[in-house]
């Protein structure tokens, strides 16, 4: 997977976002408008989660998911709340465990949705189970 892309608002343009800078206001690349920062969850593989985790001046949640559990799916718009929230403080990534389930064994998940605030590189919160997007919030401002 390549690095996160963002639509310019102004232009319609691609801009690829390198993972240090996601949480950064940027400017597009075809008519030098303001980008801003990342405010949706983004769906990882492995390589681009390593990317991000490893390069992220800011703390990251992770939602571990799957597409068959309803639990998860009743969780998904409470992490676009949380992705909307924490826009600048913090990225939000989504992790689907059956895509990639050895990303899931790295991290024990054992019941999903899980989620995870890496700070970095460390794991500084965790919480299984369905929660709200003020819980998610607080879990990375705890973390």
């Amino acid at each position: 997977m390549a690095e996160p892309v963002r639509q310019c608002s102004a232009c319609g343009a691609s801009n690829r976002v390198p993972a240090a800078h996601m949480a950064d206001a940027g400017r597009c690349g075809r008519c030098k408008a303001t980008l801003a920062a990342v405010s949706v969850p983004v769906d990882v593989d492995e390589a681009t989660f390593d990317r991000i985790v490893q390069s992220s001046p800011v703390p990251v949640l992770v939602d571990f998911w799957a597409p068959w559990c309803g639990p998860c799916r009743m969780a998904a718009p409470e992490v676009k709340k949380a992705a909307q929230q924490l826009q600048g403080e913090a990225v939000v990534l989504k992790v689907n465990t059956e895509d990639h389930p050895r990303l899931a064994a790295r991290f024990g998940v054992r019941g999903i949705p899980m989620f995870a605030v890496i700070d970095h590189g460390q794991v500084t919160q965790e919480q299984s189970g369905l929660v709200d997007a003020r819980r998610l919030v607080a879990m990375v401002h705890a973390g």
